[in-house]
């Protein structure tokens, strides 16, 4: 056996132990499955928001330990990830890597457990690193890793893993168009979203009450206000009672700052929008026909 064999074979047998396969039923008929992974003995599994997403029971079964009923901790959509628990005793955790230490063409193996006990294992190496993925919230997943093991329905929510058997992202899509495009979302952006789920049961981000879309400048106009970007976000519509309706924004303004910083468009805003925004006044700056403004918005908690 070669030694690309030993590795996967080993780097398999090593975290297929912490593999669950998760089991979804809702009141309104909706059912599902996918895959998760044990990340702490104490029986925290992270997952995929759109494999638990609107369940009513969730239902895990281990490799060793059997089956149990979860419970949702919480979920965030905008990333796509979603962490459970179960309280069993002898569970098996996996290692959890340092997605900064990736580099481009390393090897990875995919495993995933769409079938109960029979794991599924691929292999590949990563293909890219730092894409953008757009989420089923709308919001983009940054810092996505790009691989070309093949991942199939049941792999998602399962780990991807390095040669030392460090889990190193989360599996979470493929590009059924293509060939050898699919992608997971790094391990420490993952770390990040859990520990926000663990503390509130959600991920607190800031929000304004706007629909935009990004368009680009007039040029004449940016050069005239020395603006630092040639695109901006337009608001396609307020909310009424929103942040931005009581600060004076309205339909047909181009968002081109936030609190300094230059908005490219509708995702650079929404990247802006964090929880340290929250109940915070900031300067919004917006291009209204051929005029600049500026207005003193408070954003609020984002709803669910």
């Amino acid at each position: 056996m070669d030694a690309y064999s030993r590795v996967v074979t080993t780097v398999a047998e090593g975290v297929s132990r912490s593999v669950v396969r998760i089991q979804v039923e809702s009141k309104r008929g909706r059912g599902g499955s996918g895959s998760g992974f044990i990340f702490t003995p104490d029986g925290f599994v992270l997952t995929n928001s759109h494999v638990v997403h609107g369940a009513d029971k969730i239902m895990v079964a281990t490799p060793d330990a059997g089956g149990f009923q979860a419970q949702l901790i919480g979920e965030d959509p905008d990333t796509d990830l979603a962490l459970v628990r179960i309280d069993a005793p002898g569970l098996y955790s996996v290692k959890l890597g340092d997605s900064r230490r990736i580099r481009v063409g390393q090897l990875v193996v995919a495993i995933g457990n769409p079938y109960g006990f029979q794991y599924t294992v691929t292999a590949g190496v990563v293909s890219a690193l730092g894409r953008s993925l757009r989420s089923q919230s709308g919001r983009l997943i940054e810092d996505v890793i790009q691989t070309d093991a093949a991942l199939n329905p049941g792999n998602s929510g399962g780990p991807l893993v390095n040669s030392s058997g460090e889990v190193i992202g989360v599996n979470t899509a493929t590009i059924l168009s293509a060939q050898g495009l699919c992608f997971a979302i790094s391990i420490n952006t993952a770390k990040f979203i859990v520990s926000k789920l663990i503390r509130h049961g959600l991920v607190r981000r800031s929000y304004i009450g706007v629909q935009a879309q990004t368009v680009p400048l007039n040029r004449t106009i940016a050069r005239h206000y020395d603006l630092k970007t040639l695109s901006g976000a337009l608001v396609l519509s307020a909310e009424p009672g929103s942040p931005s309706v009581r600060a004076g924004l309205q339909e047909g303004d181009v968002i081109v700052s936030l609190a300094g910083e230059p908005v490219e468009g509708v995702d650079v805003l929404y990247g802006l929008l964090g929880e340290e925004r929250i109940g915070l006044s900031t300067k919004v700056t917006v291009l209204r026909g051929s005029r600049r403004l500026e207005f003193n918005v408070v954003p609020q908690i984002r709803p669910s």
